[in-house]
C-alpha cells in the first residue's frame, strides 16, 4: 500500500512486514485502487456532510474515506456492526485498509449511524466511476453482456393476516404505553388487549385444514374486533396528548415523534383490517398491490418466480448485468414483479451510455426473449443474441441457429451469473436486508455490488500482463 511510505508509520509497517504481518492480497488489491481514485470518496463526503448547518465544526467523526473502506470490509467479509469493529480494533493491518491506523476506533453505532447516511445515489454514482475506472485500466471493454435477475428478501416473518393484525396490536399497544410513559398524567382510557388478541392468533394459525372451514371466520371476526378497538382507541389517546400542556421542549419532541408513530401504525392498522375482512370474510381477491405484506417494511413485494423450493418471495427484484469480466456494469432495485423481457431495451442504453457501443453478445434466459427485445438488440447493434426463445413452435431456421456452436457457447457464457448472484447473496450479504427502508435496501444492494467489483478489478489488475510497447526507431 502507498501509505507505508509515511514516515510516521514506515518502521513499524517494514518491521511486521518483516514478520509476514500484511494485508490480505485482494484487500491490498482494493486499497491500492481505493488510494489511485481518491475522487470516489468525494460522493460520500457530500452524504455525510448532508442536513449539516456547520460541518467544520464539533467533534471528529468518521471520516468520509474510513466510511466508505469500512463498508466495503463489512460487505467482503459479511460482518455484522459488532463485528466489523471488534476486527478493525483488534487487527493491525485492518486498521490499515481502512484508514484509522493508530487512531482510536469508534463503537459499532458509530458505523451503522455513518452508512445510514449514504444513499442509493451516492453508490450508484461511486459504482459507475469504478466501472469508468475499470475501462480506463483496460480491464474491462464491455464487449460481452450476460443479465439475469433475482430477489433480495426484506426482514419480515411470513405473513398471513393473522400475525399481521397481531403485529399491529402488539406494536400500537407498546407505543401507546411508551407515550403513557412520558406525559405526565398519562394515557387514560386505553386498555392492552395484546393478550386476547395473541390467543385468538396462534388459534387460528394452529388450526388444522377441516377446523380452518368451521371455525376461521369467527375467530377472525374477534381477532379484528380487538384490532379495531386498539386503533380507535390509539387515535382517542393520541388526541388527548395534543391537548397536554407543560412540557418541556426535548419532551415534547419525543412525544410528538410518538404520537406520528402511533398515526403511522394506525394507518396501516387499518389497511390491515381491510384487507382481512375483504379476502376471509367477504371472500374477495385482493390485488397484489393493494395488499401489505408487513407493516415494518412497507415497501415489501411478493415476488412470484415459479421456483419449486421457493414459490413466493417477500422483498426487491434485482436485475444484474455482468460483463466477462465478472464486473457488475449495471442493476436496478424494481418495483413490484415486472417481467424479464421489459429489462432488455433500457440495459442496453445504459450499457451504451457507459462503454459508447453496444455488446458484441448479449445473453439471457429465455425470460427475456421476445421478438420486441430481439428487434432491439439488432438495432442497437449487437452481434450475437444468446436468449433462446421462449413458448411457441420454433421454425426450422431458428431451431439450426439454437444448435449452433456459437448459440450454445453464448448459454455456457450465459450461466455464469448464476454464480455471480450466488456469491453476493452468501459472501456479500445480499440474502436479506437487515436494515430497515426501501432506502437503506437499496444502499445494501449498491454496497454488494461496488465491493464485488472492486474485488474483481484487484484480480484482473494482479493479473494483467504488462502492455509491451514497440521499441524506438
Amino acid at each position: 500500500m502507498s501509505r507505508i511510505l509515511d514516515p510516521q508509520f514506515s518502521f513499524a509497517d517494514l518491521e511486521l512486514r518483516s514478520q509476514g504481518v500484511q494485508l490480505d492480497p485482494t484487500l491490498r488489491g482494493i486499497a491500492e485502487f481505493l488510494d489511485q481514485h481518491s475522487a470516489l470518496v468525494e460522493n460520500v463526503r457530500l452524504d455525510l456532510m448532508r442536513g449539516l448547518k456547520q460541518p467544520t465544526t464539533g467533534r471528529n467523526g468518521i471520516t468520509p474515506s474510513q466510511t466508505l473502506r469500512a463498508l466495503i470490509l463489512m460487505r467482503v467479509k459479511n460482518w455484522d456492526y459488532r463485528e466489523l469493529r471488534e476486527r478493525i480494533n483488534d487487527g493491525y493491518t485492518l486498521r490499515g485498509f481502512t484508514d484509522f491506523d493508530s487512531h482510536r476506533v469508534p463503537k459499532h453505532d458509530a458505523f451503522n449511524r455513518a452508512f445510514h447516511r449514504l444513499t442509493p445515489k451516492t453508490l450508484e454514482a461511486v459504482n459507475q466511476a469504478v466501472i469508468q475506472a475499470a475501462i480506463e485500466l483496460g480491464v474491462e471493454d464491455g464487449k460481452k453482456l450476460r443479465v439475469d435477475t433475482t430477489v433480495v428478501e426484506t426482514n419480515i416473518h411470513y405473513p398471513t393476516d393473522a400475525t399481521l393484525l397481531w403485529d399491529s396490536v402488539r406494536t400500537i399497544t407498546r407505543l401507546v404505553e411508551d407515550l403513557h410513559q412520558k406525559l405526565p398524567q398519562g394515557v387514560e382510557g386505553f386498555t392492552n388487549r395484546t393478550r386476547s388478541a395473541r390467543r385468538r392468533m396462534q388459534e387460528i394459525e394452529r388450526m388444522s385444514a377441516r377446523e380452518r372451514h368451521e371455525q376461521q371466520q369467527p375467530k377472525y371476526r374477534e381477532l379484528i374486533r380487538i384490532t379495531g378497538q386498539v386503533v380507535l382507541n390509539a387515535r382517542q389517546a393520541v388526541e388527548k396528548a395534543k391537548a397536554t400542556s407543560g412540557i418541556d421542549v426535548v419532551e415534547g419532541l419525543v412525544i410528538d415523534q410518538l404520537q406520528k408513530q402511533i398515526a403511522s401504525y394506525c394507518d396501516l392498522g387499518d389497511r390491515v383490517i381491510d384487507q382481512t375482512r375483504r379476502r376471509v370474510i367477504e371472500g374477495e381477491q385482493v390485488p397484489t398491490n393493494e395488499k401489505v405484506y408487513s407493516i415494518f417494511e412497507t415497501h415489501t413485494d411478493l415476488i412470484k418466480r415459479g421456483k419449486a423450493r421457493k414459490p413466493v418471495e417477500f422483498g426487491h427484484k434485482v436485475f444484474l448485468a455482468e460483463s466477462a469480466q465478472g464486473l457488475i456494469t449495471d442493476y436496478q432495485v424494481l418495483e413490484g414483479n415486472p417481467a424479464d423481457g421489459v429489462h432488455v431495451g433500457p440495459s442496453l442504453d445504459r450499457h451504451q451510455k457507459t462503454f459508447q457501443q453496444a455488446p458484441e453478445l448479449y445473453a439471457g434466459d429465455r425470460g427475456f426473449h421476445s421478438a420486441e427485445n430481439q428487434e432491439k438488440c439488432e438495432k442497437a447493434g449487437v452481434g450475437h443474441i444468446g436468449i433462446p426463445q421462449r413458448g411457441g413452435t420454433k421454425t426450422a431456421e431458428r431451431e439450426a441457429f439454437e444448435r449452433s456452436p456459437q448459440f450454445k457457447k453464448s448459454q455456457r457464457f450465459r450461466v455464469g451469473i448464476e454464480g455471480r448472484i450466488s456469491v453476493l447473496i452468501r459472501g456479500r450479504g445480499m440474502r436479506r436486508c437487515l436494515a430497515k427502508g426501501r432506502e437503506r435496501f437499496e444502499v445494501l444492494v449498491g454496497a454488494a455490488v461496488l465491493t464485488n467489483n472492486l474485488m474483481r478489478i484487484a484480480e484482473l489488475l494482479k493479473d494483467k500482463k504488462p502492455v509491451r510497447r514497440p521499441k524506438a526507431a
